[in-house]
């Protein structure tokens, strides 16, 4: 019994000192993470905690608290991102503003305190101020639709909608301006009918703004052309100039929001940046995609590519 008792007593004793072994590596193990996450935080890097453990339970704790790391680290960098895209957002809308703005005051004040002004004179001033007057209204109108886009308040209802018809009719509406650039335009629309599920509002707007920005930044090439083709089971609208262009290095960003085309094509054409965001969006509504390919001085291609239905 004796013996019994000193073997029992002795495989205790060993097993309370493994498990106080244990304790202590968990210890050390605990202590080398804590000041870990604690350099981590204090120095805003960018590390993982990196800690040899043969203990299962920790090494599952530390494979979760780098993926709460990663988390937090993306969404300190979507912060950042936020912040600059709202910098950016008020510089841009404070510069486009401010110029018309200016315009309009001297206008006024021209009107108004100017009575030597011919009737002819006076007609001029007043449709230059109008005119001015529009295209405040217009950035505005931007910034207010991007803001209920991004908040999801806007309501596009889709239903089937003819892409051939919706494109010859914006191509018609922008003709005389077309004209008045000296453009020659090449419209291929296919007399074949194709539908896609859209909404006939949304892609007006989407072609409408394309159109502009092929017309104002691509009419140096003299040439503006609209395409409506078949791609397997999706409608593609191709439009393209052979202006300027878009340098490869400003290609993926120009859908993000408030890049401006200035930044990607030439200091001389002022944007909010707003435009190109919306028709991604808008295309997006819709379950469609957008693409940009450009070669500058041989081809830009905006082009958008929506589900075709046969039914």
């Amino acid at each position: 019994m004796t013996l019994l008792l000193s073997i029992i007593i002795i495989f205790l004793l060993i097993i309370i000192a493994v498990q106080s072994y244990g304790r202590r590596k968990m210890n050390t193990s605990l202590n080398e993470i804590q000041k870990k996450l604690s350099d981590i935080f204090e120095q805003k890097t960018t590390e993982k905690v990196l800690i040899q453990t043969d203990h299962q339970t920790i090494k599952q704790f530390l494979i979760q608290m780098n993926r709460l790391l990663d988390y937090n680290q993306q969404v300190i960098a979507d912060y950042v991102k936020t912040k600059e895209s709202l910098r950016k957002l008020l510089s841009n809308m404070s510069h486009d503003l401010k110029t018309p703005l200016t315009v309009i005051l001297g206008y006024v004040e021209k009107l108004h305190l100017d009575n030597s002004m011919s009737v002819e004179e006076r007609s001029q001033a007043i449709s230059r101020l109008h005119q001015k007057t529009l295209n405040v209204i217009t950035l505005l109108n931007q910034f207010f639709d991007l803001v209920k886009l991004d908040s999801g308040d806007y309501s596009f209802p889709l239903s089937k909608i003819s892409i051939n018809e919706v494109c010859r009719k914006n191509v018609l509406e922008f003709y005389d301006l077309l004209q008045s650039k000296n453009l020659r335009v090449e419209v291929n629309i296919p007399e074949q009918p194709y539908f896609v599920l859209g909404n006939e509002e949304a892609l007006n707007r989407v072609l409408s703004n394309l159109i502009s920005n092929a017309i104002r930044y691509g009419s140096d090439g003299g040439v503006f052309g609209l395409t409506v083709r078949e791609d397997g089971e999706f409608i593609a609208i191709d439009i393209w100039d052979k202006g300027k262009g878009i340098a490869k290095v400003h290609q993926d960003q120009v859908f993000e929001r408030l890049y401006t085309l200035d930044d990607a094509r030439s200091p001389e054409f002022q944007g909010s940046g707003i435009g190109l965001s919306i028709t991604k969006n808008l295309i997006e509504v819709m379950k469609g995609s957008i693409y940009l390919s450009s070669t500058p001085y041989e081809k830009t291609v905006f082009t958008c590519v929506f589900h075709r239905i046969t039914y």
